[in-house]
């Protein structure tokens, strides 16, 4: 059975740094990431790694987010740096089983773990 297994996040300071990691049991994946959602909002893109290395960044976390995989694409590392306030969300990892040039769309995931929080203060 897939399973998407979430940890890290927290709380920080404004300006600080926050990790995710998400870990894949069960199956190999074509595309792993991260979507975040903040209360009344659809989930958002924020970043995705292919097994082969391929990222993709959202722009409001380029040059301040960074991720990594390992395990052949099973594990994702997300640092976190210079967080904002508007960071504050619940964030989900996903994985995307289907070959796929789309990154960003979230219908085309097709696992999901259960989320991590992540809250930045002012």
């Amino acid at each position: 059975q897939v399973q998407l297994v979430e940890s890290g996040g927290g709380l920080v300071q404004a300006g600080g740094s926050l990790r995710l990691s998400c870990s894949a049991s069960g199956r190999t994946f074509y595309r792993m990431g991260w979507f975040r959602s903040a209360p009344g909002t659809e989930r958002e893109f924020v970043v995705g790694i292919t097994a082969g290395g391929t990222t993709s960044y959202a722009d409001s976390v380029k040059g301040r987010f960074t991720i990594s995989s390992n395990n052949d694409g099973r594990t994702v590392i997300l640092q976190m740096n210079s967080l904002k306030p508007e960071d504050t969300d619940n964030c989900y990892c996903a994985a995307q089983s289907q070959h796929t040039a789309i990154p960003t769309k979230a219908e085309s995931y097709d696992y999901w773990g259960q989320g991590a929080q992540v809250t930045v203060s002012s």
